[in-house]
């Protein structure tokens, strides 16, 4: 599965200055979440981050042709590009990219070792667990195969100016009350459970189990998707009506190592790309992940008062 600020936003620089001392919260998480949350803010202002995404199109089977003017069937933003980039026939679960005479794109290596590969025409990587960019200039193109066998085609612009203007994700303060032991009860291996989407969409996802835990002196339960071992949690509580983003949030859980126990840490529960992007699609918590309480930790959102 392998995201997506208040009216007058706060930096995350401004958010951790007003941390607690080390004395009143462990020194030693404190420095650990500050780094969880500074990548978290990096992730969304990097190159072909969620920030940077300008267009979203579904393509079925055909063929379309792509460019900045008006005529195209996939229409990029002014100034991203040429007139008549190329062609993308979309066709068995998969897209081909044929660029027009003259166009060249340049695949992005998947590490820094690996040698940028320029093409003309390609056969994009839609439905693997790595999925590819393509750029020319400041325009990025990355192919999604859904579910449905569609074709999703994401641009993103380098230059987009959320990515200069973005000023930081906002947190509640640290609060280890919300980092608590959990145990994990795993259900039967290939067990699904509904997950409805944005969109009204529905898909079957793998569940691994049920975390139970107590927060605040409140026994929780939280189903938890499979994440290669690890647990991918989608939630809502309380501070939805108030603080949080009204959809929900997610929570990634790491697998203990060495006989550790389980530990559910809701100053990480972040904001969906949902939360940042118009171009994306995001699940939705299922019902049994609506937490009654109130779990002041982790991120706010923009469109609610601190």
């Amino acid at each position: 599965m392998p995201a997506r600020l208040t009216l007058a936003i706060c930096s995350l620089v401004a958010a951790l200055a007003a941390w607690p001392s080390a004395a009143a919260t462990d020194a030693a998480y404190l420095d650990e979440l500050r780094t969880w949350r500074t990548g978290a803010t990096d992730g969304l202002k990097r190159e072909r981050g969620w920030l940077s995404i300008v267009t979203r199109d579904e393509l079925t089977p055909g063929t379309y042709r792509i460019g900045t003017a008006a005529d195209n069937e996939v229409v990029l933003p002014k100034g991203l590009g040429p007139a008549h980039l190329g062609t993308i026939v979309v066709g068995n679960d998969k897209a081909r990219l044929t660029l027009a005479a003259g166009q060249k794109m340049t695949l992005v290596p998947p590490d820094k070792a690996a040698l940028a590969d320029e093409f003309t025409a390609r056969d994009m990587v839609a439905g693997a667990t790595r999925l590819e960019w393509v750029t020319q200039g400041r325009l990025s193109l990355q192919f999604v195969k859904r579910e449905d066998g569609k074709i999703v085609v994401r641009a993103a612009d380098r230059d987009a100016p959320r990515r200069k203007t973005f000023a930081g994700r906002l947190w509640y303060d640290p609060d280890t009350a919300y980092k608590v032991p959990a145990k994990f009860v795993p259900v039967a291996n290939g067990t699904t459970i509904p997950i409805a989407n944005v969109r009204g969409e529905i898909s079957y996802e793998k569940v691994a189990g049920t975390l139970e835990f107590t927060v605040n002196g409140k026994k929780m339960t939280l189903d938890a998707l499979d994440d290669d071992g690890d647990l991918f949690i989608i939630f809502r509580d309380a501070t939805s009506e108030t603080t949080t983003y009204p959809p929900g949030r997610f929570l990634a859980v790491a697998k203990p190592k060495d006989g550790a126990p389980w530990v559910v840490d809701f100053n990480k529960a972040y904001n969906p790309p949902c939360a940042f992007s118009a171009f994306t699609t995001c699940p939705l918590p299922p019902p049994q992940n609506w937490l009654k309480g109130n779990v002041t930790a982790g991120e706010k959102y923009a469109g609610r008062k601190s």
